[in-house]
């Protein structure tokens, strides 16, 4: 009797200071999961802001869905260009003397490929549409590109979000429901990464800048 009290005493004290063990490092470990696999998705975040941006250069708007976008990257051209000012006399007819004139004299450099200019060495880009984690990797970004009205002008605008539920799909539950609730400057607020806005005029994403820190 005494021996199995005794038994059943350490698997108590074992299963609670699992427990307790768990409460402390199950935290750190999702924080430590969850950083890595927020890096990988703004990572990726990044080459389609890059590309919407030279979409947006060269043919006025953002693209709305990735197999534009991707296409534009492949067959896409940029046009070199080189301005100067410079400036010449004209005479006035209302004045009768001879006036400076100052203008921007643009100069036609040559071109050069998108894919080759942005993604040169790599064709990373192809893979643009798809959510860079392990276990959900045939997931997309949702994408959006509208022509809103800010002051009386029409200015193009794009979005791409991600659910945190799909990044972190397999992590911890209630943690996973903090994270969603995220209200903090050193966090990625709400329960969305996402990248542009399709009600202000930006390209910025709702990451903090420790994930700005490498460089592309």
């Amino acid at each position: 009797m005494k021996l199995g009290i005794q038994i059943v005493l350490w698997l108590a004290s074992i299963f609670f200071a699992y427990k307790i063990y768990d409460s402390i490092n199950g935290p750190i470990k999702f924080n430590q999961v969850k950083n890595e696999r927020y890096a990988k998705v703004i990572d990726r975040l990044k080459d389609i802001r890059k590309a919407q941006i030279a979409h947006k250069d060269v043919k006025g708007v953002f693209a709305n869905n990735f197999d534009s976008l991707v296409k534009f990257v492949d067959e896409g051209i940029f046009t070199l260009i080189e301005k100067k000012d410079s400036s010449y006399l004209e005479y006035d007819r209302t004045y009768r003397i001879d006036m400076l004139r100052e203008v921007i004299v643009i100069d036609t450099l040559g071109t050069v490929s998108v894919k080759d200019s942005l993604f040169s060495g790599t064709e990373r880009y192809k893979k643009m549409a798809y959510i860079p984690i392990d276990g959900v990797q045939d997931s997309m970004f949702r994408i959006k590109s509208e022509v809103i009205n800010k002051n009386g002008y029409n200015v193009p605008v794009f979005e791409v979000k991600v659910s945190k539920n799909i990044v972190l799909f397999d992590q911890n539950k209630d943690l996973v429901k903090q994270e969603n609730e995220t209200v903090s400057v050193d966090g990625v607020n709400g329960p969305e990464i996402v990248l542009g806005s399709l009600s202000n005029v930006s390209t910025n994403g709702n990451w903090p800048t420790i994930f700005d820190a490498k460089q592309d």
